[in-house]
């Protein structure tokens, strides 16, 4: 089977190991990986900001780019979220509409992709370690694939997931959100770090790279002890590759 791996903006300005630990675990997977060089934003940004013409021109830019019919796979459950649920308003109406379903169709979160479609077997290497996880708000109401991506975390069987009490809320990133609103933004992800901070957990592990950045910071400024973890840094690290 042949991918297109998008990396996201994140992943490739931050988190450039984590979009490779993903890859490999798609060519562990038996996947030939198909990365676009010149791929670029999914658009969330200025369709948030309500830049909806300018925000057209960079999903048909994609939907150019990643033109064959295989996958489309992402690292991130907002950018899915974005690319296969958010397109299709975005051209509702549109002469392209049918077009974008049609890419939409192909667009899949990595977890699900491993989970629904490979239904991919993780050998877990590691030590015992007790985690917790942040759901991103987009991947939860949107792409919907936080039940894949908690699945995959529950079958590493050295592994033991601790619920957080408000697991569902938001960390205050949300984007331009945490720049317009850095008060709100910082009262959020206080509480979101205590929560964290009273599962007595060495890691938090999420699937998207902006709620890392925020909580990762917010701790390091705290002098917390508390590992921030990406989801596919974390499963490599546990398979060994």
């Amino acid at each position: 089977m042949k991918v297109y791996f998008f990396a996201t903006c994140l992943g490739g300005v931050a988190y450039s190991k984590m979009c490779v630990n993903a890859i490999k675990i798609l060519q562990k997977a038996g996947v030939e990986v198909i990365f676009k060089k010149d791929q670029t934003c999914c658009g969330q940004p200025s369709y948030n900001s309500g830049y909806f013409e300018e925000t057209r021109k960079v999903a048909l830019h994609n939907i150019a780019l990643f033109d064959q019919e295989y996958p489309i796979v992402l690292p991130s459950g907002s950018c899915a979220g974005m690319m296969k649920h958010d397109y299709l308003e975005l051209f509702e109406g549109h002469g392209e509409f049918d077009k974008v379903k049609k890419f939409c169709s192909r667009v899949y979160e990595l977890s699900e992709f491993l989970d629904k479609v490979l239904d991919f077997k993780f050998e877990d290497k590691g030590e015992p370690v007790r985690i917790t996880w942040h759901s991103n708000c987009h991947a939860l109401r949107v792409a919907k694939c936080i039940p894949s991506s908690k699945k995959i975390l529950n079958s590493l069987k050295n592994v033991t997931l601790i619920e957080l009490e408000k697991e569902e809320e938001c960390c205050g990133f949300g984007g331009t959100f945490s720049v317009k609103e850095p008060e709100i933004s910082n009262a959020m992800v206080k509480e979101k770090i205590a929560d964290i901070h009273a599962r007595d957990v060495e890691y938090v592990i999420s699937g998207d790279g902006g709620c890392l950045l925020n909580i990762s910071g917010a701790m390091q400024k705290m002098g917390s002890k508390v590992k921030a973890m990406h989801l596919y840094d974390f499963l490599a690290y546990r398979m060994g590759i």
